[in-house]
């Protein structure tokens, strides 16, 4: 098992108990002693719990991810991202920038990108993907 990125949707599902998500983070995190969870995801989760006024549940999400190995956008991965951008584009591919700028933390520091919207990211070059909801 390589080291992973959990994509947005994935950790929606382990917090809404999916047992085979659930499964898929207890044989992790066996091997490796922290998640690593993008930032553009911790917003992401943050945005929507603060919406839905969801204060018990952001709460929760924030003692969970202070012991999460929380990646930030580097220059790096911007530029990534960013040469994916304008790759796709050129083709005629769109994708949001949210999901650029997780790839691009995925490809600067080699991890694979768990996700279950793996059509998002097929169309991006040197990015790894497996879904842990299939």
């Amino acid at each position: 098992m390589t080291e992973a990125l959990i994509d947005t949707d994935i950790l929606s599902f382990y917090f809404r108990g999916d047992p085979t998500v659930i499964d898929r983070f207890t044989v992790y995190l066996k091997q490796f002693d922290q998640l690593n969870i993008s930032i553009i995801t911790y917003y992401e989760i943050c945005a929507g719990l603060k919406y839905k006024d969801a204060i018990k549940q952001l709460d929760q999400f924030e003692e969970f991810i202070a012991v999460q190995n929380l990646i930030l956008v580097s220059e790096s991965s911007a530029r990534i991202a960013a040469d994916i951008y304008a790759e796709l584009r050129k083709s005629g591919i769109t994708i949001g920038t949210s999901d650029l700028l997780i790839a691009g933390i995925a490809i600067e520091n080699g991890l694979t990108l768990i996700t279950n919207n793996e059509k998002h990211y097929v169309p991006i070059r040197n990015l790894k993907v497996n879904n842990w909801k299939s």
